[in-house]
């Protein structure tokens, strides 16, 4: 019904490609570095792991739900480890998917998220999905700003959560890329 979301997206600056076991570190170290709030965190009994994380990385390459895949994100110039977007169900569906992204602290601030997002918009308009969809922590402001320049509108649906923050449901149609 639809055609799988590509395994690598290029941008200007970035390399958006498949997870190998050796971004486990790196990936960890995102968890690592989340806002309290988060529902995913490094617990503390210091889980998920490296090895763990190594083990979802060589099970699923793609980290997603087949057909779908959030991919790291990497600087073209010098292969840095930036943070990962792409598509997830999520909290979302199968045909309306989640776009999903996550950057390292250190590459805030730089267009990165909006660059790699816009790629994963695209991409995803090409699988031939009429809609997207993104779920914000109200408290997420940098979030709702790449969402906001990406075209993506609130939804007015609020999934409420008193000890994290609401998730503002933000959408955007794919037949306006």
């Amino acid at each position: 019904m639809y055609d799988d979301f590509p395994a690598e997206l290029t941008t200007e600056r970035l390399s958006l490609r498949r997870w190998r076991p050796s971004d486990a570190e790196d990936y960890r170290a995102l968890w690592a570095e989340r806002d309290h709030r988060a529902l995913r965190r490094i617990d503390a009994d210091g889980n998920p792991t490296v090895e763990v994380i190594r083990g979802w990385l060589t099970d699923n390459p793609l980290a997603a739900d087949p057909g779908l895949g959030l991919l790291p994100i990497e600087l073209r110039s010098t292969g840095e480890f930036l943070g990962y977007c792409g598509l997830t169900v999520g909290q979302a569906t199968y045909d309306e998917p989640e776009i999903a992204y996550e950057l390292a602290q250190r590459a805030h601030g730089h267009g990165y998220a909006t660059e790699a997002a816009r790629a994963v918009l695209e991409a995803a308009a090409r699988t031939g999905r009429k809609r997207l969809w993104a779920t914000v922590r109200e408290w997420n402001a940098p979030s709702f700003r790449v969402l906001e320049k990406l075209g993506f509108k609130n939804s007015g649906r609020v999934t409420e959560d008193a000890e994290r923050g609401n998730s503002i449901w933000m959408t955007r149609r794919l037949d306006q890329v």
